[in-house]
C-alpha cells in the first residue's frame, strides 16, 4: 500500500515506523498492536500520512492522554503560532537543558551592521549563535537559500568577534540552523561545506531536534491533548512555553479561567507527560 506523505511525495507504507512513533510515545506494546490491529481496516491507497497520524492519535488518546501528548510533539511544533518567537523561546529551553546559559532575540554587532540573533547560548567552552527557521505546514522545506543567507550574517559577526574578543574569551564558535521541518539536500550539502551546524526534525541522524527534545524531556503546552487550541494560544502570548509550567498551580489558571476540575486534570496530565 502506498502513502502519501505531507511533501505529495508517495512511499510504501511501512507499519515499523508507526510503531516506532508509537513507541516512542511511550505507549506500551500491547496498546501498540491493538492500535495497529484496529487500523487494519481503515487503510486505503494513498491515504496521507497526516490521516495516519489523526487516527492513530485518536486511538491513543482514548488509551493513554499522556502518551498522546508525547506522539503529538511534531505536530505541536507547527501550533506555535505564525510568529516563530515561542519556536525559539522552545529551543532556548532545550539548549538550557544541556547546561547553557541562553538568551533570545539579541542585538549582536558584526564587522559591517548589526544582527539579530533567535537564541544565544554559551558555556566555559563555546558560544552557539542559532537562527531558528519556523514553519507552520508540514511538508515545508529550508533550501539552500537559508544557509547561504546566513553565513554570509555569521561570518560578519565571526570577523567582529574575532577582532574584538581575540585573548578575552578562549570559547569555541558554532553557528547553527535550526528548523521544525527538513533541509533540502543542498543545503545540507552547503551546511557542511561551511561548517555548519544544521538541525532538523530528523537530522542530523545523531542529534536531531526530536532526539534533543526527547532527551531534554521537555514538552510545549501544544502537546497538552485537554485544552483547546484557543487556551494554547493563551498561554504562548503570555511566554508560558513549557507543559511542566502546567504541572503545578499557578498564573496560567488564572488566564485560561478553568474550573477547579479541569485544573486539576490539565496539571495531572502534564505532570505525568513530564514524569515520561
Amino acid at each position: 500500500m502506498q502513502v502519501t506523505k505531507s511533501s505529495g511525495l508517495t512511499e510504501a507504507f511501512n507499519a515499523e515506523k508507526l510503531r516506532r512513533s508509537l513507541r516512542r510515545s511511550g505507549a506500551d506494546e500491547a496498546i501498540i498492536e491493538q492500535i495497529l490491529e484496529d487500523l487494519e481496516g481503515q487503510w486505503y491507497e494513498g491515504i496521507s500520512t497526516k490521516s495516519i497520524f489523526k487516527r492513530a492519535f485518536k486511538m491513543l488518546k482514548r488509551r493513554h492522554r499522556p502518551a498522546a501528548a508525547r506522539y503529538t510533539l511534531k505536530q505541536a511544533m507547527f501550533d506555535f503560532g505564525p510568529s516563530g518567537f515561542p519556536f525559539e523561546d522552545f529551543f532556548a529551553e532545550v539548549l538550557k537543558s544541556l547546561g547553557y546559559q541562553v538568551q533570545v532575540r539579541q542585538l549582536l554587532p558584526g564587522v559591517c551592521v548589526q544582527h539579530e540573533m533567535d537564541v544565544i547560548a554559551e558555556n566555559a567552552d563555546t558560544l552557539i549563535w542559532v537562527e531558528c527557521k519556523y514553519h507552520p505546514m508540514a511538508g515545508s522545506v529550508s533550501n539552500i537559500k537559508i544557509p547561504l543567507y546566513i553565513h554570509s550574517r555569521f561570518r560578519d559577526l565571526e570577523q567582529y568577534w574575532e577582532k574584538n574578543q581575540a585573548g578575552k574569551k578562549s570559547q569555541k564558535i558554532e553557528g547553527w540552523i535550526v528548523t521544525n521541518t527538513r533541509f533540502s539536500d543542498d543545503a545540507m550539502d552547503y551546511g557542511r561545506c561551511a561548517g555548519m551546524h544544521l538541525v532538523g526534525w530528523n537530522y542530523p541522524a545523531k542529534g536531531s531536534l526530536r532526539e534533543m527534545v526527547d532527551e531534554a524531556k521537555l514538552h510545549p503546552v501544544t502537546c497538552l491533548t485537554l485544552l483547546t487550541r484557543q487556551e494554547k494560544n493563551r498561554l504562548l502570548e503570555h511566554n508560558i512555553i513549557l507543559s511542566k509550567a502546567l504541572s503545578k498551580p499557578g498564573r496560567w489558571s488564572d488566564f485560561l479561567h478553568l474550573s477547579n476540575e479541569r485544573r486539576d486534570k490539565v496539571m495531572r496530565e502534564a505532570s505525568t507527560l513530564c514524569q515520561m
